[in-house]
């Protein structure tokens, strides 16, 4: 049989090991990561030879390409992102810790824009994919394409900084 002293020494043992341990609550804090104008980029409009001109990121490098406009919180309606690659071939795109919905236009190497991912969702990773050879992907807010009429054949130039 088990004395009241027993028990009372077990229950505070048992106390103190549940509230002795420190809880390390370390908070990780993402780093904010704002836009850097580094180019212009003009859309010429086929239909009616009007333009829509955008400040843009430039990402070029693998880890630009790797990163695009992940952790974003928004983005200005006129900025957006070009992604230009080496070569021009079928490219494929997602939104894996992408938090702003997103517009992509592929655009091949004579500039032209040759197909459209509307309204890609924050964080799907679905795979976003050109059906045609691209060269350069820009990316803008979601809804923009239809707002400005956007159409396939329209196209850019751009220049950077």
């Amino acid at each position: 049989m088990c004395s009241g002293r027993y028990i009372l020494f077990v229950l505070t043992i048992g106390v103190f090991s549940l509230t002795g341990c420190k809880k390390d609550k370390k908070v990780i804090q993402q780093t904010k990561v704002t836009f850097t104008k580094e180019g212009e980029l003009t859309i010429q409009k086929a239909s009616d030879s009007s333009q829509v001109s955008f400040d843009i990121e430039i990402s070029d490098s693998d880890f630009d390409v790797q990163t695009g406009l992940m952790y974003r919180d928004s983005m200005e309606k006129n900025q957006g992102m070009l992604f230009i690659f080496e070569d021009e071939k079928e490219r494929y795109f997602y939104m894996k810790n992408t938090k702003i919905p997103l517009d992509l236009l592929y655009i091949n190497s004579n500039n032209k824009i040759v197909s459209f991912q509307k309204n890609a969702k924050p964080f799907d990773e679905s795979s976003l994919p050109s059906n045609s050879p691209a060269q350069y992907v820009l990316e803008i807010n979601a809804g923009l394409i239809e707002q400005l009429a956007l159409k396939i054949g329209d196209s850019i130039s751009f220049i950077k900084n």
